[in-house]
């Protein structure tokens, strides 16, 4: 066994608490909230099964927190309000606040405004 699998590879829980098994070496059965979503399902207030750990260089590991899938609920499907407020929510993040124009496109935090706005020496022409 691998030093890096060794360190990763707790399945009775005595070092982490929770069964912790090695990146990509979970047993069937169990899925991160991702992997829920991508089948319709979410974790339903059920608790952490188990995690997986992907041990990196020079930092502490990635983890991945795993849930049962049989215990997982179907997600919720989207009412009329909440596709109002998400449509509402994305129109802001395309509205400019400097000229109140629709740029388009989501305005960078980095900017702050649509880029001629954020930029207009560079908007005139020759």
């Amino acid at each position: 066994m691998s030093g890096a699998f060794g360190k990763c590879y707790d399945p009775n829980g005595t070092r982490f608490g929770v069964p912790t098994y090695p990146w990509r070496y979970a047993p069937d059965g169990l899925a991160t909230r991702r992997q829920l979503r991508a089948r319709g399902l979410r974790p339903g207030g059920q608790p952490i099964a188990a995690q997986v750990l992907r041990p990196r260089y020079r930092r502490g590991p990635l983890v991945a927190y795993l849930y049962r899938v049989d215990r997982a609920k179907p997600v919720r499907p989207m009412t009329p309000a909440k596709r109002a407020a998400l449509a509402k929510a994305n129109r802001a993040r395309r509205t400019c606040p400097a000229c109140r124009a629709d740029a388009g496109y989501v305005i960078p935090t980095s900017l702050g405004m649509c880029v001629p706005c954020a930029y207009p020496e560079e908007q005139r022409t020759a």
